[in-house]
């Protein structure tokens, strides 16, 4: 026959395990999640048509090749695709001066 005092420790392990078990799985989802928000960012350039992209510029001082956000030789830190440096969007900065 079991005691009451059987019963409570046998209760009370079980909810420790419980709660152990719970706080590792939210530990890995939790590290998941953060693994997953670096991937969603190095994925979320925008579309080259959404910044009015043009493969050549008509604005005589600002085109891609003189912005801050250009990757030579023809990528952008925030634009898909591939990027002339003769190009120009809406999203143009001017690179800092060196």
């Amino acid at each position: 026959m079991t005691t009451g005092n059987d019963d409570k420790t046998s209760r009370r392990s079980v909810l420790r395990a419980g709660v152990t078990g719970l706080a590792a799985v939210g530990a890995v989802g939790a590290g998941m999640t953060v693994a997953g928000q670096g991937q969603a960012r190095a994925q979320t350039k925008l579309a080259q048509k959404l910044v009015q992209y043009v493969e050549v510029s008509k604005k005589p001082n600002q085109h891609c090749g003189n912005c801050s956000q250009f990757v030579a030789p023809n990528a952008c830190k925030i634009v898909q695709g591939e990027i002339a440096p003769t190009g120009w969007c809406v999203s143009w900065a001017p690179a800092p001066k060196s």
